[in-house]
């Protein structure tokens, strides 16, 4: 058992270790004071997001970026709520939100959230893509950041930086957390040559890439992972065009779930794609992360049944607790929200606890998203 134990640690070690170090090796990449030359359609796919949608406007109608080279695209997935008629009448007290239109879904797999971005993008006019969520804030320089990058690079996909805001509660600190741990470890996948996460409230991609790896082809059926399984794709076929921008000015924030139970259930339905990767060192990821967890789950009830010393139990937890806050620290300190570190120590150790959780709920269960059932 001390051997296993043993293993376990130092794989976890050495896997979070990598992040770490790949963190410093990805740049910072600085705008520059050009012209802006790119156009984008903005695709923004809702369903019932009326309580966010002020928000998100606003931030649109503060956009820098020229409006005539830039459209946005809102994509109702059939909402029950007033989201249409709010779009519609800020947009039209709003000088600044004259290039916005709104389609309806059309449903056509098990992804509603898929559907609705293939659904814009066969309307879109524009050749660069740019996707984000309807509960999210858009940073003044959003767009000429892209813009910026893509006229000093040769990318096809680009990978930009999301965090949480309005983090006043312990549920909601330990969610910033993980996202941060999930913020560092995307950095440092790049950092080491070997990107596999992103996410899809903030990612950027050529409408012909889109073509050309057939769009969600192959992982319609799976509900989510419209982000993940694109990037796997576009790695498959030119994983020189897939690139992270490192940059402040690009950052867009999203709030945190205010309940435990749909904290649980957006993490299930994350949880539940894992089984679905392509990306063999996503896989190795996600399989020595869940041992590392469920170790320290265990650890506790094997030192009752005197079959592991507390040695082992604290040697243990002292590495996971050292090598995790030094990654979170990092991409805290990116995010200016190291003042969220003191909650921690606490996280950290009922993390382990919540992720077994999900993955056990993940494997055994159906979920429920936007007032919608999910099977596995």
């Amino acid at each position: 058992m001390i051997t296993i134990v043993f293993i376990i640690t130092i794989l976890y070690l050495v896997l979070i270790g990598s992040f770490v170090f790949g963190f410093d090796k990805v740049p910072d990449f600085k705008l520059e004071d050009i012209p802006p030359k790119t156009k984008f359609s903005v695709i923004i796919p809702f369903r019932n997001e009326a309580e966010h949608l002020h928000l998100l406007l606003a931030s649109i109608s503060k956009l820098n970026y020229p409006k005539a080279l830039f459209e946005i695209i809102f994509v109702d997935d059939d909402s029950e709520d007033d989201s249409v008629e709010k779009i519609t009448s800020i947009s039209l007290s709003d000088q600044n939100l004259i290039n916005i239109s709104i389609l309806n879904n059309s449903r056509k797999t098990n992804s509603p959230k898929k559907d609705a971005i293939t659904t814009a993008i066969s309307q879109s006019k524009h050749n660069w893509i740019v996707t984000t969520d309807a509960d999210c804030c858009l940073p003044k320089y959003w767009l000429d950041t892209f813009d910026n990058y893509i006229q000093h690079h040769n990318a096809k996909l680009l990978i930009a930086p999301v965090t949480l805001t309005g983090v006043n509660s312990f549920l909601k600190r330990f969610q910033l957390l993980e996202i941060l741990s999930l913020q560092g470890v995307t950095i440092g996948g790049f950092g080491i040559h070997k990107p596999f996460l992103c996410n899809g409230a903030n990612l950027a991609y050529r409408k012909d890439i889109f073509k050309a790896v057939k769009g969600y082809e192959g992982n319609s059926h799976i509900s989510s992972g419209d982000d993940i399984f694109l990037l796997e794709k576009v790695i498959k076929i030119d994983k020189n065009s897939v690139h992270y921008i490192k940059n402040k000015d690009i950052i867009v924030t999203t709030k945190p779930e205010s309940t435990f139970k749909n904290l649980k259930s957006q993490r299930v339905r994350w949880a539940a794609k894992t089984s679905n990767y392509n990306n063999i060192f996503s896989k190795l990821t996600a399989i020595v992360v869940l041992f590392m967890n469920g170790l320290l789950v265990c650890l506790p009830f094997l030192y009752v049944a005197q079959i592991v010393s507390l040695k082992t139990l604290v040697y243990s937890f002292t590495i996971k607790f050292l090598i995790d806050f030094l990654l979170i620290f990092k991409s805290a300190r990116f995010f200016n929200q190291g003042q969220y570190l003191s909650s921690f120590f606490l996280s950290c150790v009922f993390y382990p606890f919540f992720s077994i959780y999900v993955t056990f709920i993940s494997v055994f269960s159906s979920y429920k998203w936007k007032d919608r059932a999910y099977k596995k």
